[in-house]
């Protein structure tokens, strides 16, 4: 679909049934679920264990054939957590799974199909036992390109860049961009320019709401009812 045929009260009535759902059936499986939180599609949300905190602002996307899932399976109970900051962006696909300790900061941006995980999950001796863990760290403003897989024991830098379809198996420095299997570095941001943020995308809430709303009033204020009805039953090439 190359356009959004729904009336402008279709569109609202679908935005608040996702939030209604998200307050109903994914806020109670979390131990914090911060202020503002956006669940896109939320019943294609997968969580398992806990504690799981989410912060504010955090946009969730999932989609149904890529589920985000966040999970917790932990040697011994209360041993796991997985902790998400302010303002992050997860996009469908990704997963988090996490037997000890997982940190996503404020800011962060994972994209399409991302795994992170803290542990091997199988031994490499013992098949039957879980194998070792080790914490895995994303400082604020990380972005986390398509598919790329960040293993036990990494720790990614505050600003940095991962590149679709690495693999980070340790530490990455702040303000780099690191690609490849295992991920290297191969530039270094400059310093002397400014980074915007989720952050600073969500300095005035209210107010981007309004935005975002006014925006929607605009773009659909020609489809009516009748006229969507018929595009869902005949859809047309090129619309």
């Amino acid at each position: 679909m190359r356009k959004d045929h729904r009336p402008f009260y279709i569109k609202s009535a679908y935005l608040r049934l996702q939030r209604i759902y998200a307050h109903r059936f994914i806020r109670p499986q979390l131990a914090h679920m911060g202020r503002g939180c956006m669940f896109m599609k939320p019943w294609y949300v997968e969580i398992f264990g806990e504690p799981i905190s989410i912060g504010d602002y955090a946009v969730i996307i999932a989609t149904p054939d890529h589920r985000v899932r966040l999970s917790i399976w932990p040697p011994r109970p209360g041993a796991g957590r997985i902790r998400i900051g302010d303002y992050a962006l997860i996009c469908p696909g990704a997963r988090l799974s996490a037997a000890g300790s997982m940190r996503i900061g404020d800011s962060c941006m994972l994209a399409n199909g991302v795994y992170i995980t803290d542990a091997d999950w199988h031994d490499l001796y013992d098949r039957t036992a879980a194998g070792p863990c080790r914490p895995v760290t994303l400082e604020d403003n990380v972005w986390v390109g398509d598919s790329a897989i960040i293993c036990k024991g990494a720790h990614i830098g505050q600003n940095s860049v991962i590149g679709a379809g690495s693999v980070v198996t340790g530490d990455i420095p702040d303000n780099v961009v690191a690609a490849g299997n295992p991920a290297r570095v191969v530039k270094t941001l400059d310093p002397g320019r400014p980074l915007v943020t989720r952050a600073d995308w969500f300095a005035r809430p209210a107010h981007l709401a309004a935005d975002i709303e006014r925006l929607d009033r605009m773009m659909l204020k020609d489809n009516s009812l009748l006229h969507w009805l018929r595009h869902m039953a005949f859809p047309k090439a090129g619309e």
